[in-house]
């Protein structure tokens, strides 16, 4: 039986080093799509929000393309998120051992992971992002959909399109937060970029820091082979 965090062109590769395919080209694919719609969301959005950043609508044409253009951005990022949910729900779900990770989250700060339980695919401070953004991106394009007046203006009342304003900003906000942190953990832990940007990690990376995981790789392997292999950097 197939563990719940393993998914689709997950394997390991034996060799110095080996090597552990963590994500596979069209999940990479989808990845950035999602990112750079994010961002390019974020910078039209913020050139709206306030006139001292107005002048970020020069990245998109002027303010009348950014806001036509501003809201097919959200309708990108929900289905290309949509698709990303589909794919990493299930190795997302919470674990017993995301509540240890937690209670040790001065061990995770301070870098000393050998105090920490093994995890799975993802590690709780991950699955917080995950599903912070599915939660976030629901409330914007619902929101958004509600002061898009191109095509819905009708559907709403003008106090309903205030409370949405409102509701979509604070929403922007956050998720803008929560990118930020993704991104930062993403280069704090050294080796991680590669995982999205090649699609492989080091077995000494996947041992440290997902150690459960790569436990249940080698264990296909060795069912699907009927060999036994020993993860090793």
């Amino acid at each position: 039986m197939t563990a719940y965090d393993v998914e689709p062109g997950d394997g390991v590769h034996p060799g110095k080093p080996v090597t552990v395919d963590r994500y596979t080209l069209a999940a990479r694919i989808n990845h950035w799509i999602t990112a750079i719609s994010l961002v390019l969301l974020a910078l039209s959005g913020l050139s709206l929000f306030t006139p001292s950043l107005f002048f970020l609508t020069a990245l998109f044409g002027g303010g009348q393309w950014t806001r036509a253009i501003h809201p097919w951005l959200g309708v990108v990022l929900f289905f290309s998120f949509g698709i990303l949910f589909i794919r990493f729900w299930r190795a997302n779900l919470w674990r017993s051992e995301d509540n240890t990770w937690l209670t040790r989250i001065r061990d995770v700060l301070l870098g000393h992971e050998e105090r920490l339980p093994e995890l799975g695919k993802y590690n709780a401070g991950q699955k917080f992002v995950f599903w912070g953004m599915s939660f976030l991106i629901l409330v914007l394009i619902a929101s958004g959909i509600v002061v898009w007046d191109q095509y819905f203006y009708a559907f709403t009342s003008i106090e309903q399109k205030r409370i949405a304003v409102l509701v979509h900003s604070l929403a922007a906000v956050a998720i803008i937060c929560v990118w930020i942190i993704h991104v930062y953990a993403a280069i704090w832990v050294k080796g991680t970029m590669n995982a999205m940007t090649r699609g492989q990690v080091t077995g000494g990376w996947a041992w440290r820091h997902h150690r459960k995981w790569l436990r249940e790789l080698v264990a296909g392997k060795r069912d699907t082979a009927g060999t036994p292999r020993t993860p090793a950097e």
